[in-house]
């Protein structure tokens, strides 16, 4: 196994591990607290939506199986070892952004979709600074997905 893959798989379950405590709050906001026995419930609120929390769990998810299958998938690639690498520390840097993005989305009243504000809300701080490292991951992810395509597609049979 290379170095890249072991960085890749190592921040794919980390994403998870952080979509896995979105889960938990996810759970939070639909209890309105924590269940310490069978029907007592230690009151708290966490901050954002529950469906905010639906998205940082299922977005977590999928962005964390995304590195891991393509961290299994680079040994089979046809691709320079720069290329090599931007999809290793690519598709690291995208899953890490929109981990940010869901999260601090769903603390901003703009959902960190926009700059400034927008028919959801008003911006702030906690939106531009979720907006602005998943900003580039929109582009870079379309790129990223299409060198793994063109790679695995003109790979020579194992």
């Amino acid at each position: 196994m290379s170095q890249l893959q072991r960085v890749m798989l190592a921040n794919g379950f980390l994403v998870l591990l952080v979509s896995m405590l979105a889960g938990f709050m996810l759970m939070f906001s639909l209890v309105g607290g924590f269940e310490i026995w069978p029907g007592n419930i230690l009151d708290f609120s966490v901050y954002g939506t529950t469906e905010g929390w639906v998205r940082a769990h299922s977005g977590g998810v999928t962005n964390g199986l995304l590195v891991l299958a393509v961290a299994f998938a680079l040994p089979h690639m046809n691709v320079s070892k720069s290329q090599e690498k931007l999809l290793a520390y690519g598709f690291v840097y995208v899953a890490w952004s929109f981990t940010v993005f869901y999260w601090l989305g769903n603390a901003s009243a703009n959902r960190a979709l926009t700059f400034g504000d927008s028919p959801l809300g008003e911006s702030s701080l906690i939106s531009v600074l979720g907006f602005l490292p998943g900003l580039p991951s929109v582009f870079l992810v379309l790129i990223l997905l299409a060198i793994a395509a063109k790679g695995i597609l003109t790979s020579k049979n194992d």
